[in-house]
Parts: C-alpha cells; sequence; structure tokens
C-alpha cells in the first residue's frame, strides 16, 4: 500500500516493473517503488529470497501474464548477462536495464551472442551496503546517490527516459557515461577501496586482542567495507580486473616509494616523500564531492555525549534551537566508557556560535578543527 504522502508524487515509472533478483539492490529499489505506488513484479531462483523480499514488502510474485514497461535485472554478475538475454527475449515490449557493478563484461557477453540490444541500457546505482539480501533493503538506499546510465547510439530517447525516471524516482542522481568510463571510474572510486579496506582489515587478524582495543573511529572508518560479501566481489574484481590492476599497480608503487623512505627516515629527501604522500591524500580528499555536490570545507565540533538515552537527540535539538545546520556526524564510543564522542561538521561560520551556544548549556567540547 503507498504512503499516503507518495500518492502525490508525480512518478516517472507507470505501469509495471518487473525486477528479476530479490537481494538487496532488487528488493531496495521495488521497495522505493511500491511506497510510490508503483506495481512491481518480484522474481529469484530462489523460492525463499523471493517469499522473503515479498514479505518484506518490496512488491508481489512475479506472474506469467505480467507485460512489464521495465525490467530490472539485480543478479550477481557471473549471470547478469545470461539472464539480461533471457528477459530481452521475454519481454519484447519492455526496456530491459540491470544494476550490475560492471558494464563492460556483460555488453561484449551479449554482443558476441548476437543479442538484440535496441531496448537494452545498462545502468549501475552508486549504493550499497556491507549487508546483502531482501532482510537488508532499504526504500532509501539510493536517495542521494549517483545512477550511472550507459546509453549508445542505437538507444531511443523515450527508452532512455524511462531508465532516467527510475533513478530519479528513486531519489538518485542520474549520470550518463560510456561502459568503459563506468568501469574505470568503479575501479578507482570502489572496487580498489574495497581491496584496501580488506588488507588493512585482515592485518587485524593476527593481531593481539590488547593491541585492538586501541582502534579509533578512524580505523574504523577505513575499514568499514571490509565486512563485505568475499562471494560477490570476487564476481566484481574478476569482471572488471584490467582497471583495477592499473590503480592497484600505481598504488603499490606509492607503498614501495613510502616503505621505502621509511627504512632510512634521516635520508635526503626521505621526509619529503612522507610529507608529499600524506599532502596528496589532502588534495585528493577535497576533490571529493560533499553534501550537495559542493566541494566545500567544514569546521568539526567534537561534543562528549553521556551514553544514556535521549541525549543525542537532546544535542540535536539544541543545535536546532541555536540555529547551527549540521552537514555530518559520526559518533565513535570508547571501549568501557560511559560516554561518546559526537563529531559534528558544521559551516566554518558557526563553529564559533555553536561551541559558545552549546558550552552555555553546559555541553563539553573535546576538540574543534578543519574538516
Amino acid at each position: 500500500m503507498p504512503h499516503a504522502a507518495s500518492a502525490r508524487v508525480a512518478v516517472r515509472t507507470p505501469g509495471t516493473v518487473r525486477i528479476v533478483g530479490a537481494g538487496l539492490l532488487g528488493a531496495s529499489i521495488g521497495h522505493a517503488l511500491t511506497a510510490l505506488g508503483v506495481d512491481v513484479a518480484l522474481d529469484d531462483t530462489s523460492p525463499a529470497q523471493l517469499r522473503l523480499a515479498v514479505d518484506y514488502g518490496a512488491g508481489r510474485a512475479a506472474r506469467p501474464d505480467d507485460r512489464p514497461i521495465l525490467v530490472v535485472v539485480a543478479v550477481p554478475p557471473d549471470v547478469t548477462a545470461d539472464v539480461i538475454e533471457r528477459e530481452v527475449g521475454d519481454h519484447p515490449q519492455a526496456v530491459v536495464t540491470d544494476v550490475a557493478s560492471v558494464k563492460l563484461a556483460p555488453l561484449h557477453t551479449l554482443r558476441d551472442r548476437g543479442v538484440d540490444l535496441r531496448r537494452y541500457i545498462g545502468s549501475h546505482p552508486l549504493a550499497g551496503r556491507e549487508r546483502g539480501g531482501a532482510i537488508a533493503a532499504r526504500a532509501d538506499l539510493f536517495v542521494g546517490r549517483p545512477w550511472v546510465v550507459c546509453r549508445d547510439e542505437e538507444t531511443s530517447a523515450s527508452d532512455l527516459l524511462l531508465v532516467e525516471g527510475l533513478a530519479l524516482d528513486l531519489g538518485a542522481t542520474p549520470l550518463e557515461m560510456t561502459p568503459d568510463e563506468h568501469d574505470r571510474s568503479v575501479a578507482l572510486v570502489s572496487h580498489v577501496p574495497q581491496l584496501v579496506a580488506s588488507l588493512l582489515a585482515s592485518r587485524f587478524v593476527p593481531a593481539p586482542e590488547g593491541l585492538l582495543r586501541l582502534a579509533g573511529q578512524g580505523v574504523r572508518d577505513t575499514t568499514r567495507i571490509a565486512a563485505s560479501a568475499p562471494e560477490l566481489w570476487v564476481q566484481i574484481l574478476g569482471a572488471n580486473a584490467e582497471p583495477v590492476v592499473a590503480v592497484l599497480d600505481e598504488l603499490a608503487a606509492d607503498l614501495a616509494g613510502v616503505a621505502d623512505a621509511l627504512r632510512a627516515p634521516d635520508a635526503p629527501g626521505a621526509r619529503k616523500t612522507v610529507a608529499d604522500t600524506i599532502r596528496r591524500g589532502n588534495q585528493g580528499v577535497e576533490r571529493l564531492p560533499g553534501k550537495h555536490g559542493q566541494n566545500r570545507r567544514f569546521e568539526t565540533i567534537v561534543v562528549m555525549v553521556d551514553d544514556t538515552p535521549g541525549q543525542l537527540g537532546r544535542l540535536f535539538g539544541e543545535l536546532g534551537e541555536l540555529g547551527v545546520n549540521v552537514e555530518d556526524l559520526r559518533l565513535e564510543h570508547s571501549p568501557g566508557a560511559q560516554f561518546g564522542l559526537a563529531e559534528i561538521s558544521v559551516a566554518p561560520s558557526a563553529a564559533g556560535p555553536a561551541v559558545a551556544g552549546l558550552e552555555s548549556r553546559g555541553w563539553k567540547i573535546a576538540s574543534t578543527a578543519n574538516d
């Protein structure tokens, strides 16, 4: 049943949408469209996964007489091309898209098979979670996230509008790219970061328990995605191996250079090598889009928050009363401590008034810094 508020929203995806694959992405798309009143027909090779997604409200089970206007293929990369080929043949009246994280490999496979791809448009939402499956699906998973759409010279304007309309209905921002541009881009911003996080986190396995008690928010941030599913990432990395290897080779050379410098830290140029590495990292972080796609810098205020119910809500309420807009938030809990640290990013002009206002209301400020 659509929410009352959603009935007033102009939906760009009319008619039935068939979703093949009721895992995290497929079920999340289903939840978002169902909330908008769209008829969502779910299909999955796993009856248990399908029933779970239906029970959670991601859509209804697909029927043989369905005539969808749009088919979304949300299956693992190693079967994406097979499912696209089947759906193109079974639903010639529909536009078929997929949400696989690699675009070139399935496209080459389909072309080699001679599949008619005039009504197929590859796409990829840059969204996900460390956990998978229908139980982890969320209707807001795509809100504010980029959604790459890979068109070609045979793509009709109406078909393109349907896929881009899907992205917009889900709150995402559609971006047009070629399959090659997409695969090289995600190698840098998604696939290599996954490997780096996993390699760093793997160093914790043999580490003494006492050492790991020193872990703070920095190491948690850099290893958060290391909890991802190995089975899926073996497929993703194998399908996008060439651009991933190119980035890894460059990263390995940089790491070797820093290691060499630290082997002889007093040697001429060693400190410069280390400093340049940190400086280049600063420059790279500054290029990452921030809130609303802006490259803006913020001040970070670290507030001590008692570990009792309602304290975080009170903090946000009082920041609102002070007229302070929170641009970002991170929470850190120290093992054994009865308080947490709320790292709040605000506009530089708001930092001073925020600190003064919070301190006057009894909050303890641990530190402030440029973010």
